[in-house]
């Protein structure tokens, strides 16, 4: 009976995803009560625009020293929420979602420029890549040149060298048996 009760707590991934999309509904849901832009949240708690926006997705983890701020800043949080909040999160995407055409463009100048960008990380820093986890990332608007406003994308990672694998590095055990 004990071990039924443990298993009926272990959520199928279609049952967490159901209950992170319950909860994100509740927490955009309190971000349109308060009539605010990300970009003001972002202001009023001291972080991207972008990271507010992966906190209300549960597309990232809200820090405990981090959550008075933005508490603040939207007042409507619950305890609850704020909670589910810290928890590490289940980062997912909907597979669908690149046929949304801003999602879909993205995606299109990032293939479209990506060999180039590659490239020249490569050349300025040597061979490795732009970490997707030590990374900051906000949206701007700016007025162009021609007067029409433009986006800017900040993509903003630590460079991370790709190293050399060498023998002291194996995680094989030596032994004397074998002379290794």
């Amino acid at each position: 009976m004990d071990r039924n009760r443990k298993m009926s707590t272990v959520l199928t991934p279609s049952e967490m995803g159901q209950t992170k999309a319950n909860i994100c509904s509740r927490l955009l849901a309190v971000k349109r009560r308060s009539c605010k832009t990300y970009t003001q949240i972002a202001e009023e708690t001291g972080l991207t625009n972008v990271y507010v926006a992966q906190l209300l997705r549960r597309q990232a983890q809200l820090k405990p020293d981090t959550a008075p701020n933005l508490r603040a800043a939207l007042p409507e949080l619950t305890d609850d929420l704020l909670q589910e909040m810290t928890k590490p999160p289940l980062r997912s995407y909907d597979p669908n979602l690149i046929q949304e055409p801003t999602v879909y463009r993205l995606n299109e100048a990032v293939m479209h420029f990506g060999e180039s960008i590659k490239e020249i990380i490569n050349e300025e820093f040597g061979d490795g890549i732009m970490s997707a986890i030590d990374f900051y990332c906000s949206v701007d608007k700016v007025k162009g040149l021609d007067g029409n406003d433009r986006v800017v994308l900040t993509f903003n990672g630590k460079y991370l060298p790709y190293t050399e694998q060498s023998e002291h590095m194996a995680s094989r055990v030596k032994t004397e048996a074998n002379g290794s």
